[in-house]
């Protein structure tokens, strides 16, 4: 778009909200918003959480000096917007990298990325209900 001679660039609106700490945590709304979100983390050393199972917001700690708990609380904020968790009601299992270990292949859907190492946390389902509250 133009105005005034000028482009225009949609400013891309996250989800965010902040730990118990402090840190600001961001997660992306939709593919669109996923894609926004990773390519500007890419190869950063902040947190990234994302589910196992397809269908979740890809959230980001943007503090570098994330504790177990801000993961742990991002994580179960990541679980309780996801698919597997509205579709099954059940523990979700998370991952969490680094955005150094984020890839995109060409032909990969928008708001589809490849992670090279990560870790696996369980999020219970009593901690995705307390979430919700």
């Amino acid at each position: 778009m133009f105005k005034d001679g000028r482009w225009m660039v949609e400013k891309m609106k996250f989800r965010e909200f902040e730990t118990s700490s402090g840190k600001k945590v961001l997660a992306g709304k939709d593919a669109k918003s996923n894609e926004e979100l990773i390519k500007q983390f890419k190869g950063k050393e902040n947190v990234i959480l994302h589910t196992a199972a397809p269908g979740s917001p890809f959230c980001v700690i943007e503090n570098l000096d994330a504790s177990k708990k801000d993961i742990k609380l991002s994580g179960t904020y990541c679980a309780s917007k996801s698919q597997d968790w509205r579709d099954n009601k059940s523990d979700v299992r998370v991952h969490v990298f680094t955005g150094k270990n984020v890839y995109k292949r060409k032909g990969m859907k928008l708001g589809t990325f490849g992670v090279k190492k990560f870790k696996v946390i369980k999020v219970k389902k009593r901690d995705i209900e307390k979430w919700k509250k």
